[in-house]
C-alpha cells in the first residue's frame, strides 16, 4: 500500500512565506528556507513552494530562493509560480526542484502541459488548480477554476479541467478549495472526490485544514492521495508528527520518521 503523503506549503511573496485566508489578507509566516528544513526534519514527505506573486507581477520564479532550498531539503520539492515555458521549467529544475506546478500558464496555453510532459515526464509536472463552488447550496456541485493567484474567473468547469489536464500530460493534481483557504473549515471533500472519481493520477487535497481528522476525511471521504496544509504548520496548531499519528491510527499508511515526536 502506498504510503500517504503529508505535504507543507510555502506560499512565497517578496521572499517570504505569507499565510491569508480565501488568498487575501495575507500576513508574514518566515523565511522559506528556515521553515522548509523544519518541516524536512518534522517528517514532511515533501515541500511545495509556490512564489505566489511570480504570475501577478509578471515574472519568472525566483531561482537562487528555490537552489537555497534545494540545498537546504532533501525531500521532494515542487515549485510553482512563473513558469510559462519549457526553458523556464527546465532552469527550475536544474535549480534543484523535482516537480514544477503549472497553474494560469496551463489555462491560457493548454499546451504547454503536453510539451513540458515530452520533454521532462509526466511525473515531473504537477497542474494546479484553484477552485471555487458557484453550485446553490444543496444541489449537485459545480466548481469554477480560477487563475492569478485565485484573482481571476477563468469560466472552465474545475472539474472537467482536471480530465483534460490529465489527458495532457499531468502526472499529479493539486486541488485548492478557494472556499475553504485558510478558514480552517476542513477541506472540500465533495470537491475531491468529483475530481478523484474522474481521473487516474494523485490528487493532492488542499484548502481549509484545521486538525488531524480534516487530513484523514480528504483520504477517506475525498480520495485524496496526498494532503497539503500551511496555517496550521506554520502557526504550530499541529505537527507533522501528530497529523501523521492520527492517520496511522485511522488505517492510513503513512512514513512514520525514527525519533519525531507526535
Amino acid at each position: 500500500m502506498l504510503s500517504r503523503r503529508v505535504i507543507p506549503c510555502l506560499d512565497v511573496a517578496g521572499g517570504r512565506v505569507v499565510k491569508g485566508t480565501r488568498f487575501v489578507d495575507l500576513v508574514d509566516a518566515g523565511d522559506p528556507v528556515e521553515l522548509a528544513a523544519r518541516y524536512a526534519a518534522e517528517g514532511a514527505d515533501e515541500i511545495v513552494y509556490l512564489d505566489i506573486s511570480a504570475t501577478p507581477e509578471g515574472r519568472g520564479t525566483l531561482l537562487e530562493l528555490v537552489e537555497r532550498t534545494a540545498r537546504t531539503v532533501f525531500i521532494p520539492l515542487t515549485v510553482g509560480g512563473g513558469v510559462r515555458a519549457v526553458h523556464e521549467m527546465r532552469d527550475v529544475l536544474r535549480a534543484g526542484a523535482d516537480k514544477i506546478s503549472l497553474n494560469s500558464a496551463a489555462v491560457a496555453d493548454p499546451t504547454l502541459i503536453t510539451r513540458c510532459a515530452a520533454r521532462f515526464g509526466r511525473q515531473a509536472l504537477v497542474v494546479a488548480i484553484d477552485a471555487a463552488r458557484e453550485s446553490p447550496a444543496g444541489e449537485p456541485g459545480r466548481w469554477i477554476a480560477y487563475v492569478r493567484g485565485g484573482r481571476e474567473r477563468t469560466g472552465l468547469d474545475a472539474v472537467a479541467w482536471a480530465e483534460r489536464a490529465v489527458e495532457l500530460g499531468a502526472g499529479e493534481l493539486l486541488v485548492t478549495s478557494i472556499d475553504r483557504d485558510g478558514t480552517g473549515t476542513g477541506f472540500d471533500t465533495e470537491l475531491l472526490r468529483a475530481i478523484s472519481e474522474r481521473v487516474a493520477v494523485p490528487v493532492i487535497a488542499s484548502g481549509g485544514a484545521a486538525g488531524p481528522a480534516d487530513f484523514v476525511r480528504a483520504i477517506r471521504d475525498g480520495g485524496a492521495d496526498a494532503v497539503l496544509a500551511a496555517s496550521i504548520f506554520h502557526r504550530r496548531i499541529h505537527s507533522i508528527g501528530a497529523i501523521k499519528a492520527a492517520m496511522a491510527e485511522a488505517g492510513l499508511a503513512v512514513r512514520i520518521v525514527p525519533g519525531v515526536a507526535a
